[in-house]
């Protein structure tokens, strides 16, 4: 009896996104395996043949916006990517403190999801605050409600819409460093020492962040990153955070801007 050996066929897996990148590390002689945000794919991982060749080395830079196509024979494999650019940020963007440690700390905060989940709306709001980096009073807001939508992807959103002792939507002056809850000022006044300040530009007023409340803001996602991800997982905030703060405040008391039309959504 004759025996057939059997027939094995390659798969292929194929796909092509807008991304955003976020840092490569060397790979090789002369490619990269570089991190990009997807619109439609999540964080994503993929090697680039040639990534370190003159031609592709401007194109592979964090804050860039590039299509990819990203091919391997399983979904579970690292694949390849195509790269073609888009819109080319990066010299822009190192001309500033502000910018170089934002882009940073912005990657650390989408390395706290799982790779290759889906966040659409991250992804936009990523793109809407790579254009405002170099403005301390845009970048300082935006990043700020980036921080809060993260947390809220990961299931411990902030609920900052009306008090929870009353229900009130008004006077909104405290967040419980328990529940996240926002605390009206009748409520909150008994126990204010313990309470975090809830800026008034994340209570649902339409002013502008001022340099104080832009500070509040930041202990305040800092403080629930620590409580929440940080000290669970055993892990500390991304040093680049600290400078993209330092940087942001610094600037702000400097040269203070208006605060965007355009904010990233944070539910």
């Amino acid at each position: 009896m004759i025996g057939f050996a059997p027939r094995v066929y390659a798969i292929s897996m194929q796909w092509s996104d807008q991304a955003i990148i976020l840092g490569i590390r060397r790979h090789g002689e002369s490619s990269v395996i570089a991190e990009v945000m997807t619109s439609g794919h999540g964080r994503h991982l993929g090697l680039v043949r040639g990534g370190r060749s003159r031609s592709m080395q401007p194109v592979l830079q964090p804050g860039n916006s590039v299509e990819v196509t990203w091919r391997a024979r399983l979904d579970e494999h690292l694949g390849e990517f195509r790269v073609e650019p888009m819109q080319l940020r990066a010299a822009r963007l190192m001309e500033a403190a502000i910018s170089v440690y934002g882009i940073q700390a912005l990657g650390a905060l989408l390395r706290l999801l799982p790779e290759r989940d889906p966040h659409p709306h991250l992804y936009e709001a990523l793109a809407v605050i790579v254009d405002h980096l170099q403005d301390p009073a845009d970048a300082g807001e935006l990043f700020v409600r980036f921080e809060l939508a993260v947390l809220n992807d990961l299931g411990f959103g902030l609920d900052l819409s009306e008090c929870a002792a009353t229900g009130r939507r008004d006077e909104l002056v405290y967040v419980s460093p328990k529940s996240g809850r926002a605390v009206s000022s009748d409520a909150g006044a008994p126990y204010a020492e313990r309470m975090l300040a809830l800026p008034a530009f994340l209570s649902g007023s339409r002013n502008a962040a001022d340099h104080d409340g832009l500070a509040a803001a930041f202990r305040l996602t800092a403080h629930f990153l620590n409580r929440h991800v940080y000290e669970p997982r055993g892990i500390d905030a991304s040093s680049a955070r600290d400078g993209f703060v330092q940087a942001t405040l610094k600037a702000f008391r400097e040269a203070p801007k208006s605060a965007p039309q355009i904010v990233p959504p944070v539910g």
